[in-house]
């Protein structure tokens, strides 16, 4: 399969495009756009959409963040989506700075380390097999989810995830997209 979908850089978008351009920047408090985002570009309604709903399920919402970038890395290098593993691992990455004085600790890497709160080896583990499953759960699902402190709103917000990080998959696989120059600039700070 030829993988054809442009890329539309921020230049040459138009004006409705550079608004949910700006937006993006804004919201993943990011300066650049993602490639995500461009390859999608040419069709502005489906960009405009997928960013709401990524924008709605991904960085709104009680569950914290890092639990997200987590779910999606966890799920995006199983499926070996190069691009949204990267992306998503390095996120989760800066992220998880917050849980350690080492520099060189990245919770990517770290998973089963007593500084990762129990909850999030729960919500990742539970939530990434639920999408690595074409959303098989279980009642012992929701339990594990509860006993981690988990109330049913964030059970719901995080088994969002296993639908948003295949869509991400998707998109990301089918466009042929690589991996941002700023996030790998951005990755060699960490």
């Amino acid at each position: 399969m030829k993988k054809s979908f442009s890329i539309i850089e921020y230049q040459e978008a138009s004006q409705d495009i550079k608004e949910i351009y700006d937006d993006t920047k804004k919201t993943l408090g990011i300066p650049f756009v993602l490639n995500w985002f461009k390859c999608q570009a040419g069709n502005p309604a489906l960009l405009k959409g997928n960013w709401i709903k990524l924008k709605s399920t991904l960085c709104e919402g009680n569950v914290p963040n890092i639990i997200k970038q987590l779910i999606i890395y966890t799920v995006s290098a199983e499926r070996q989506c190069s691009y949204c593993a990267e992306a998503h691992k390095l996120f989760a990455d800066m992220m998880g700075k917050s849980l350690s004085s080492d520099p060189d600790f990245l919770i990517s890497e770290n998973m089963d380390s007593d500084l990762v709160p129990n909850s999030y080896k729960v919500a990742v583990r539970t939530v990434a097999n639920a999408a690595l499953s074409d959303g098989h759960v279980e009642e012992k699902d929701f339990d594990a989810l509860m006993k981690a402190g988990f109330n049913e709103d964030e059970i719901q917000e995080l088994f969002a995830q296993a639908d948003l990080v295949n869509m991400l998959n998707t998109i990301a696989n089918i466009s042929g997209i690589k991996i941002d120059n700023e996030i790998v600039e951005l990755s060699y700070s960490l």
